[in-house]
């Protein structure tokens, strides 16, 4: 199954989505990648869906296909932008939204600011930094973003001089992931230069997001205002906070909460064939309600 290609506007940026097809006699699925990722990810939990749903996955702004924004900020209104507007092009309500890392907090938003258009969210790890950035002050946060914005402005983006050698950064980076896997992810987020080498899709400013993250208790108050079923999925290796040490999980209204074995932060990469079981029950369950 070969997804075919689409763009649609948010914001004055030109954005890049993905169709897997499945029919529109089926319910939409909208599969939303995080920091730094890109549409393609979610190829395998696609195919995993699409005779169930009709599967669409997003390159959010600054990645995979879509348009960089001007400037450095990248901001979770802003992202969910483009959910909305995406929304308003495959006019399919209401749908499933599954979110990894940046997606699932893009997802959350999404959902309690637009709950008709929601009928669940599995959020796989999008609930915030890890506790050593939320210790650090607004203040100290700001200074440490600007400092490396300005660094990144005079930074040459690196490169590289083949698909393997791109592959093997992408597994250093990432030791959980196979080397399909691996090699797929590098293939569908690297573009070709005019000299041959490879470099990154996604906006090299994304590195640095900006330091406007939701404090506690809006935090807390947003996630309250979530009313559709949500499934939070953590790897038990992640550096993500678990449910006892946050308080905006503990405010979702109707959350199911699965800790994953032998996972870091990529959990449906490192234990696909969970994930696509625990989402497949969960969506079940919510759709029988």
């Amino acid at each position: 199954m070969n997804p075919s290609s689409h763009y649609f506007h948010s914001h004055r940026l030109k954005l890049h989505y993905w169709d897997y097809g499945g029919g529109d006699d089926r319910p939409p699925l909208i599969l939303v990648h995080g920091t730094q990722d890109h549409a393609r990810s979610w190829d395998d939990f696609a195919r995993a869906f699409h005779r169930e749903y009709h599967v669409y996955a997003l390159d959010l702004r600054g990645h995979g296909d879509s348009a960089w924004v001007e400037g450095a900020m990248y901001a979770f209104p802003e992202f969910m932008l483009d959910l909305v507007a995406f929304g308003g092009v495959a006019r399919r309500f209401p749908a499933a939204v599954v979110g990894h890392s940046l997606g699932g907090v893009v997802a959350m938003h999404y959902a309690a600011a637009f709950p008709e258009r929601v009928a669940a969210v599995v959020n796989i790890e999008g609930w915030g930094p890890p506790p050593t950035v939320k210790a650090k002050t607004y203040t100290e946060r700001l200074r440490t973003w600007a400092e490396r914005v300005l660094a990144a402005e005079t930074r040459t983006p690196r490169r590289y001089a083949s698909i393997e050698e791109a592959t093997a950064r992408m597994k250093e980076a990432n030791p959980h992931l196979t080397d399909a896997m691996a090699e797929h992810l590098t293939r569908y987020g690297t573009n070709r230069t005019a000299d041959g080498s490879l470099v990154w899709k996604f906006d090299p400013y994304l590195r640095n997001l900006p330091p406007l993250g939701l404090p506690t208790e809006l935090a807390g108050e947003l996630f309250a205002a979530v009313k559709r079923p949500v499934l939070c999925i953590r790897g038990s290796e992640s550096w993500a906070a678990n449910l006892a040490q946050s308080p905006q999980l503990q405010m979702i209204a109707r959350m199911q909460y699965v800790e994953i074995p032998a996972a870091g932060h990529w959990v449906h990469h490192d234990q696909f064939e969970m994930v696509v079981e625990a989402t497949r029950r969960f969506l079940a369950d919510a759709a029988s309600e």
